[in-house]
């Protein structure tokens, strides 16, 4: 299926910060899953960071990462993106793994080391963190929320209908996931996203956005799913920037404090501005 104009993009000139996390040997989210915001992100400046490796336990049909067996965690890796993040002067972070079931508490301590680290080095920096659902583990929770987060994310990714099939998850526990987060801190500010385009129909999406609302969750991302490689799904249907419209206004009408919503949106798109959105009332469509 042919790419539709809406979802192409021109990426500017970004080899200077390109070229510093290789020499650095840093895997970032931005990078490997070549994120068509990158320019955005990397001026404002932000960027997004993929501790624990690159291989998953659980293996998703939407996703490019590996399945299979992780290695052991790297001790050093929290020095080195606190390093690296001081060197680039950034001031927001988002954190991100794949799914480690390998581990007993999911690397959750990992996690909060690698928090803690990056603000004991950059004391202003805000940082936030995309978790996956630590099998429900409560306690994962909150020690994660104990290093010092600005934001807590989680993402929903899909319909309903589509997990165990699509999505290698349980919809209640991913929902739950946020639930605890607010039940444990009432103040965190919460986010979530998911994509469309895998053949969900738009009362499915509705329900995914007041799920979502009836756990709290603050912040909410809506992009397009784009095939990363030939094992993955194929794209369903390419979704007109009108729908993503018409979602988001749906999304604000529900009560979400900030909505990001359009074919090249990514979880981590507009995640400063979206935090700053909460943190000063201005809610709404970002």
């Amino acid at each position: 299926m042919p790419l539709p104009e809406w979802v192409k993009t021109q990426l500017k000139e970004i080899k200077k910060t390109q070229n510093f996390f290789k020499k650095h040997k840093l895997n970032t989210v931005c990078e490997t899953l070549r994120c068509p915001n990158r320019t955005i992100c990397y001026k404002q400046p932000t960027a997004t960071f993929m501790i624990m490796g690159e291989v998953c336990t659980r293996g998703c049909k939407f996703c490019n990462a590996e399945k299979g067996y992780p290695e052991p965690l790297d001790n050093s890796e929290p020095e080195k993106i606190a390093i690296a993040v001081k060197e680039m002067s950034l001031k927001y972070v988002v954190i991100t793994s794949p799914t480690r079931d390998d581990l007993i508490d999911g690397g959750a301590k990992h996690f909060a080391k690698t928090v803690e680290t990056i603000k004991k080095l950059n004391p202003d920096i805000l940082v936030e963190v995309l978790v996956p659902d630590f099998q429900g583990n409560k306690t994962s929770i909150e020690t994660i929320l104990n290093s010092g987060v600005a934001v807590f994310a989680h993402n929903i990714e899909t319909v309903k209908k589509f997990y165990g099939s699509v999505r290698k998850a349980v919809y209640i526990r991913s929902l739950n996931i946020l639930k605890t987060a607010k039940e444990i801190n009432s103040e965190i500010i919460t986010k979530s996203g998911f994509m469309l385009g895998l053949g969900e129909n738009i009362e499915e999406v509705y329900n995914i956005l007041k799920d979502l609302k009836n756990v709290e969750c603050d912040i909410v991302t809506i992009g397009q799913y784009l095939q990363p490689s030939k094992k993955a799904l194929p794209v369903v249907e390419y979704i007109k920037p009108a729908v993503f419209e018409k979602i988001a206004e749906k999304a604000v009408q529900i009560g979400f404090k900030a909505v990001v919503s359009g074919p090249l949106i990514r979880s981590s798109t507009k995640a400063y501005e979206s935090y700053l959105a909460v943190k000063e009332e201005r809610y709404g469509k970002l």
